[in-house]
């Protein structure tokens, strides 16, 4: 066993309807098999459980481990693609790399620097979209599988309107998707999910080989893009010309529910944020994507006031960047930028947006903060000597404080320590 001795800070229930932020200064946490098994003040653990093998984290804080609901494993190479909206990014910068990964080597090594990524920025578990390309798929799932990450991925699939290296038949989409369901489902900290890029690229056909999918793998996930850009919206408004709005092309085929996750929802209608809120599904929020490709102000609100599931996405490779501290600070940005129409956001909902939100979403009942009978998934901010983050926290008036300094100005240079289920990846 190992007694974790840091200042602690984490959300165990919700801001968004009357949680506080948890904090404890001088906290042991007693790690037993990657579980938490005990944790209260320093003093009282070591007591309770003397001559166990003490970690002292002290200076910085230490954070639930962060849980990405959104990004996309081949677009690492290609952050940075400014002043383009998404159809012409996709187009010009997304598309054109992520073809490169029909190359096993290129894709092998993508995936190494994309999960080397994740931990860098104290990711511990992730909704990832994956490739085109089963092989590429099966790339990604090696490595995370080999570093120990909880990943979520799956095939992503289009029959139309994109380019044509990237298309697939409803037919091979279900057999490579059944395929990699099988080799990767279940396996240590990984789980399926069926992946239409979005419903601009899928023929009615296509998403029906998609619901039997989600049929075919037990437990498996789904997720996809929907009214992220005006544009789209309206493209996918004439291709799918029955459909009463975006998210009915989706659950048409009974593609919405409680282990569904949307990404971005920017240009929700009143009648999707209703269906959402009734069928369980939750939505990623991705805010810097959404401001680098001008897409709009995420209504965070009417997602609260419908009793959606909100959580954060860093959106890679249109987001600038894998750490959800950038995410979070962004997201309470939008929020004031909203004035009247936006909802006020303390470092609490950040630190929820970015973890037990996150794992809600995901269905991972045993991650997202660090109560007794969790997994220790967790990551050690702390900042290098001499940097501003450092006096700021040195000043910071209360834990509420020093968490909003956190987000400020914490990233990937600030992530000193991460574990996933009590395996030290870094640091």
């Amino acid at each position: 066993m190992t007694i974790y001795r840091a200042t602690v800070l984490d959300t165990p229930e919700s801001p968004f309807t009357g949680g506080r932020l948890r904090s404890e200064q001088d906290a042991g946490i007693l790690v037993q098999d990657g579980v938490i098994r005990a944790r209260g003040s320093f003093a009282d653990v070591t007591r309770d459980h003397a001559g166990e093998e003490i970690v002292d984290l002290r200076g910085g804080v230490l954070l639930p481990g962060f849980v990405d609901t959104h990004v996309h494993y081949p677009q690492l190479r290609v952050i940075g693609g400014i002043g383009m909206p998404l159809l012409d990014w996709l187009d010009r910068c997304a598309l054109p790399e992520e073809a490169r990964l029909a190359d096993p080597a290129y894709a092998r090594a993508v995936a190494g620097e994309f999960v080397h990524g994740l931990v860098a920025a104290g990711t511990t578990s992730a909704l990832v979209f994956g490739s085109h390309f089963a092989s590429a798929v099966d790339c990604l799932f090696a490595e995370a599988d080999r570093v120990g990450l909880r990943v979520t991925a799956g095939l992503v699939v289009g029959d139309r309107v994109l380019r044509p290296d990237l298309l697939t038949t409803p037919e091979r989409a279900h057999e490579e998707g059944q395929a990699l369901a099988t080799r990767w489902h279940g396996k240590g900290r990984l789980r399926y999910a069926v992946t239409p890029r979005f419903s601009l690229f899928a023929s009615p056909e296509l998403l029906e080989s998609c619901a039997a999918l989600s049929k075919d793998v037990d437990g498996a996930w789904f997720t996809s893009h929907i009214n992220e850009n005006v544009a789209e919206i309206q493209q996918v408004a004439r291709q799918h010309r029955l459909a009463i709005d975006y998210l009915d092309t989706y659950d048409h085929y009974g593609l919405v529910g409680r282990q569904s996750v949307f990404a971005h929802n920017v240009h929700a209608t009143e009648r999707e944020l209703a269906v959402l809120g009734a069928q369980q599904a939750a939505v990623a929020h991705c805010p810097t994507s959404n401001a680098a490709l001008a897409s709009g102000l995420f209504p965070l609100r009417r997602h609260v006031e419908y009793h959606i599931r909100v959580a954060l996405g860093s959106d890679v490779g249109a987001g600038t960047g894998l750490s959800l501290l950038k995410e979070g600070l962004q997201a309470y940005f939008i929020q004031q930028l909203q004035q009247e129409a936006g909802l006020a956001l303390t470092a609490a909902h950040l630190l929820h947006l970015a973890t037990s939100a996150g794992a809600d979403a995901l269905g991972l009942d045993d991650v997202g903060d660090l109560s007794v009978g969790r997994q220790f998934d967790a990551v050690w901010v702390r900042p290098p000597v001499g940097s501003t983050l450092e006096t700021a926290l040195e000043h910071a008036q209360d834990p509420d404080d020093a968490l909003a300094k956190v987000f400020a100005l914490g990233g990937v240079a600030d992530t000193a320590g991460v574990w996933v289920g009590g395996t030290r990846l870094l640091g």
